[in-house]
């Protein structure tokens, strides 16, 4: 399995976080009291976002079976696929101010009908030829259940500590006129990140999380994998309640399980509704 580095945007995620921090209004100063003025869009129990999604796509994946090795298979230059619109869920249950139980759904999935190969490649034990048709579905689902405690919580930001769990099931189907393999993979990953946001204004805010896990096994190569994911937006609330928000996201996911490896990167501007009770 190739080594995995940290994407370039997300090497600048502990300097913008610690930006946003320092950018937080202190509640005292000197002993002297300050008037308290919250953020439009912070008082809530539950939040719920859709969030669509324009990622420029880049995976590969690998199939070993029966002893024969397999060839590394990029979706885009060998399958034809495309990039294409995903849509995102998330869902934030707040009982406290400082806690936060996160909830989010990313279903991937990319298909091609009768795309013709340009180089022979060998996947699951199989030989598909040059010059054969072929359609091909990648079928990958990212769930993220996690735990947010804000040890830092003002009227207008706050910053906080992560711990997720990251469930990731990809699947992968190719079919020719000749045979058909199927390649299934799940991975659950723990992860770890720090968040941070703050107001520009009472309603306009900025906020940036990284999160990151990887499990490197040094006795053997049969599970591996790496998880980092930057995301930083911006959030107009035009009520307590309803709000949009404007990002960029660079998502990299990694795994080698047995004789399967796969790897994808995403990384694109989102936009999102949100609504919040």
């Amino acid at each position: 399995m190739r080594s995995v580095c940290v994407p370039s945007a997300a090497r600048l995620a502990g300097a913008i976080l610690l930006l946003l921090a320092t950018a937080l209004p202190a509640r005292a100063q000197y002993g002297r009291p300050v008037m308290s003025d919250p953020a439009v869009g912070e008082n809530y129990h539950i939040e719920g976002v859709l969030n669509l999604w324009n990622p420029d796509l880049n995976a590969t994946i690998e199939s070993e079976s029966l002893g024969i090795l397999g060839d590394k298979v990029d979706i885009k230059t060998d399958l034809g696929y495309v990039d294409k619109q995903i849509r995102e869920f998330r869902l934030v249950l707040r009982p406290a101010k400082k806690h936060k139980f996160r909830i989010g759904y990313t279903p991937i999935k990319y298909s091609v009908d009768d795309s013709i190969l340009h180089r022979t490649i060998v996947f699951n034990g199989q030989k598909f030829n040059v010059g054969l048709p072929v359609n091909a579905e990648a079928d990958w689902k990212v769930w993220r259940l996690g735990y947010e405690y804000d040890f830092v919580s003002r009227d207008r930001g706050f910053f906080g500590a992560i711990l997720e769990a990251k469930y990731t099931h990809a699947d992968f189907n190719l079919a020719s006129p000749v045979t058909t393999e199927f390649a299934s993979a799940k991975a659950p990953i723990p992860a770890l990140g720090v968040i941070g946001r703050g107001y520009v204004a009472r309603n306009v805010a900025l906020t940036g999380e990284f999160t990151l896990f990887r499990l490197l096994n040094r006795d053997t190569d049969t599970y591996k994998g790496s998880y980092y994911d930057f995301d930083m937006y911006g959030t107009l609330n035009f009520t307590t309640n309803v709000g949009v928000q404007a990002g960029y996201r660079s998502l990299d996911v990694s795994y080698t399980v047995k004789e399967d490896f796969g790897s994808m990167t995403l990384r694109g501007v989102y936009f999102m509704g949100v609504v919040r009770f």
